[in-house]
């Protein structure tokens, strides 16, 4: 087999001796005898074997010549050092090697059968690149500074990773343009400077086979684990580990194991929390605790003895187990750290305190189950890592805090994505303003002018009504049950008391049902608190026979509230489903609706959903607004909210218990401002005159019907509050539009509204929903979608 096959090269490669011979050539004239006569015998091997000086590109050659080979080499590898350096001859961009030293050759050997020699970084689609860098440095003497450090990874015969540096001595090695060879010029030198991966421009300049190299380089190899390991370490922790990433933690112990020399070594952590003085585990990368073994979290002075806590917390040094079981069997010696590494199957250790100026952060713990391998000897191996591991863990703990504080800004307050690069530009702002000046910093006012507002809410009709309703049920069935109870009670052991508790029950159950108040649920709860559960205590104590039905009443107790919570509890997960799947569907529309075009959202929860929208000019950073999107917006927003009612009743079966909703939407058709209020984390209206539109808001789902006691909201419909004749006809258009795609009925009214507080001239459209089944079709339509329909 030839040498260039299965390689595309620049190069045609033949093995040659010749460069080295003619270094002997001039050593046979030196006045050293000794050395001459050295140099005489290698010349007269050669002599005898001319294809070693010729050269040759057969592998089977290197067999048939192999001990005349080791004749020539044998001053450069010198047979008094082979069992110490690590050295071998070797081909350019091949992982072939030959006349290896014995030292190389039992590295290999302990490797086992299955290891195939590779160098670890060599980038193999670049080798092409890098010979062509190498022709113009030995050729046109261009000085290339291509160099990189290139490694074996070999393991030991126990398996532990190790690494050699290679260094290459090319001191033996001749290139040679051939005839075809395309000269290269300064331009193509230039050009090919700011192209180093355009490997078909450098397959231009420098064709395959298009030079001879002629000769051999020389490996020599050093044992770099110790270093590498470092290295392997702090490359690891620079890196963003991921949840995800399953191998984080293989490779991480094995790379401790090198360090170490060990196979059989675990590596550990524990986080540790001050303001607690717990360790606490750590999660995300699959790492273990063996100081925490099964537990989340433990006090710092029960995983710890005195003295290892000392050490570990106070002083910040490590320290070693070096034989478990041999600590335990010491008199009155049992430490819980030791104890629980026994558990574990653990025999030694080494616990590493991670520390910075502000305290400990927390412990490395490597451990195996071998005892004596760890100890305080090698544990001194740590001291090369321990800086690296502690700003790992101080970045860790940075980016846990960004997270946290990241975490409660997207959840705690109101700051939308649309509106995000705002406080990003009046941060940096603030944060240069201080860099000058510390005193006078201030973060300047978060406002958006000129932006038009949509309001628009699906919320619990009679919410107040049903809520006293369900509260007037669970205060009646408990009220009942006392009375039945004293009853019962009263036949067994008339008390005069108990005739007087019963006389006030039932007092309470006729004005329940009689006259409900605001006030009554709280009377008669702390009433069944603090009067009759102490009697029903004292009751199941002395008359036994009624203790089973006390007991019976307990159980239909809420252990929360210490009241009967049933219907209750219904009205509430009614309203908390209501609020979830309304909440859940309106964010999903809202993908679609910033598509369109980008604008601010925000939604309340409270006995429905409520949802605020401002778009304009101010909130998306650029010259691009039209009126257009407004009007899209709007559409938008009146067939989300048809949708909504459509699932809700569709879904309403599902519901503990059925509740009616009503949807409503508020038309402004000025452009107003907005600003951000630190103290509330909110958006609100900015000024006087926009202060009105706050107010329709808060009150108008309120309102009656002119001249009637009919609210203006009412189930099965959507009504659209405006104050305008132009906001009228924009809307009587998208009613109509939908009501030609069977969204909405043809039953459209026209309403007038009772004046509000300073709020007076407000009318409203009402109309009726059709409702679909969950099969039918369901379209979003688009201001084009009707402006379309209307001109056809």
């Amino acid at each position: 087999m030839d040498i260039n096959n299965h390689i595309e090269s620049p190069f045609t490669i033949k093995v040659s001796f010749n460069k080295l011979l003619e270094k002997y050539e001039e050593l046979i004239h030196i006045d050293n005898d000794f050395i001459a006569a050295s140099a005489r015998r290698v010349l007269k091997i050669a002599e005898n074997n001319p294809i070693l000086r010729e050269g040759f590109s057969k592998f089977s050659v290197f067999k048939t010549y192999e001990k005349e080979i080791e004749g020539i080499l044998q001053d450069t590898f010198n047979p008094l050092l082979t069992h110490n350096e690590i050295k071998t001859a070797a081909l350019p961009f091949y992982n072939f090697i030959f006349n290896p030293t014995e030292r190389f050759k039992s590295i290999i050997e302990a490797a086992g059968d299955n290891y195939e020699l590779e160098i670890r970084n060599m980038p193999t689609e670049q080798t092409y690149i890098i010979a062509c860098s190498i022709v113009l440095n030995f050729c046109y003497g261009y000085s290339l500074n291509f160099k990189r450090p290139f490694f074996y990874e070999i393991p030991d015969e126990n398996g532990v990773m190790h690494y050699y540096k290679i260094l290459y001595n090319a001191d033996f090695t001749e290139i040679k343009p051939k005839a075809h060879a395309p000269k290269i010029t300064q331009e193509d030198y230039d050009e090919l400077l700011d192209n180093f991966d355009n490997i078909d421009l450098w397959k231009e300049k420098f064709p395959p086979n298009s030079y001879e190299f002629n000769g051999f380089i020389i490996s020599n190899m050093f044992d770099v684990t110790d270093d590498q390991s470092i290295s392997n370490i702090k490359s690891g922790l620079i890196k963003e580990v991921k949840g995800k990433d399953n191998n984080f933690l293989d490779n991480f112990q094995e790379i401790f194991r090198s360090l170490l020399g060990l196979k059989s070594v675990k590596v550990g952590f524990s986080m540790y929390n001050k303001e607690t003085d717990t360790f606490e585990r750590l999660y995300g990368v699959g790492v273990n605790s063996f100081l925490l073994n099964e537990l989340d979290t433990a006090q710092c002075s029960d995983a710890l003895c005195d003295w290892s806590y000392n050490r570990l917390l106070n002083e910040k040094k490590y320290f070693s187990v070096s034989n478990v079981k041999k600590t335990l069997k010491t008199p009155k010696s049992s430490p819980p750290h030791i104890e629980v590494l026994d558990k574990q199957g653990i025999q030694s250790a080494i616990f590493a305190p991670i520390a910075n100026d502000n305290g400990l952060m927390g412990i490395l713990e490597i451990v195996s189950e071998k005892p004596k391998v760890l100890n305080s000897i090698n544990a001194n191996k740590l001291e090369d890592v321990m800086p690296f591991i502690e700003s790992a863990i101080q970045r860790s703990k940075n980016e846990e805090e960004n997270l946290i504080e990241a975490v409660i800004q997207k959840e705690c307050t109101s700051i939308h994505s649309s509106v995000y690069w705002k406080f990003v530009e009046e941060a940096k702002s603030y944060i240069r303003a201080k860099a000058v000046s510390n005193e006078s910093a201030t973060f300047k006012k978060i406002a958006f002018e000129n932006v038009y507002p949509l309001y628009g809410q699906i919320d619990v009709k009679g919410s107040s009504d049903a809520r006293n309703s369900a509260t007037q049920k669970d205060l009646s069935l408990q009220l009942n049950l006392v009375k039945k109870v004293l009853e019962n009670s009263i036949q067994e052991k008339k008390l005069p008391i108990y005739e007087q508790v019963k006389f006030q029950i039932t007092e309470y159950i006729n004005d329940l049902n009689a006259n409900f108040k605001v006030d009554s649920e709280h009377e008669i709860t702390v009433y069944l608190k603090e009067e009759i559960k102490p009697i029903f205590e004292l009751i199941a104590q002395t008359q036994s026979s009624i203790k089973y039905e006390i007991e019976d009443y307990f159980n239909k107790i809420d252990s929360d509230l210490g009241v009967i919570y049933y219907y209750r509890k219904h009205y509430d997960d009614t309203v908390k489903l209501i609020n979830r799947n309304m909440s859940s569907l309106l964010d999903e529309k809202q993908v679609d609706a910033q598509k369109m075009y980008p604008h601010f959202f925000e939604r309340f929860k409270t006995d429905g959903v409520e949802h605020n929208m401002y778009i304009g000019e101010s909130i998306t950073k650029e010259d691009s607004f039209n009126m257009l999107y407004l009007y899209n917006l709007r559409l938008w927003q009146l067939q989300v909210m048809c949708e909504m009612e459509n699932q809700y009743y569709h879904e309403q079966h599902n519901y503990p218990m059925a509740l009616d909703v009503a949807s409503m939407i508020l038309v402004f058709n000025q452009p107003l401002s907005v600003r951000f209020r630190m103290d509330e984390k909110r958006f609100d209206v900015d000024g006087t005159y926009n202060a009105r539109y706050e107010v329709v808001k808060k009150r108008v789902d309120k309102a009656f019907i002119k001249g009637t006691e009919e609210r203006i909201t009412q189930k099965g419909k959507i009504t659209i509050v405006y104050s305008q004749k132009e906001d009228e006809a924009e809307y009587v258009r998208y009613i109509k539009f939908l009501q030609s795609k069977n969204i909405l009925s043809d039953d459209l009214e026209f309403i007038e509204l009772e004046d509000l507080q300073g709020v007076t001239g407000l009318k409203a459209l009402r109309v009726s929903l059709l409702y679909h089944n969950e099969n039918d079709e369901k379209m979003f339509y688009t201001y084009d979608d009707l402006i379309t329909t209307i001109a056809s």
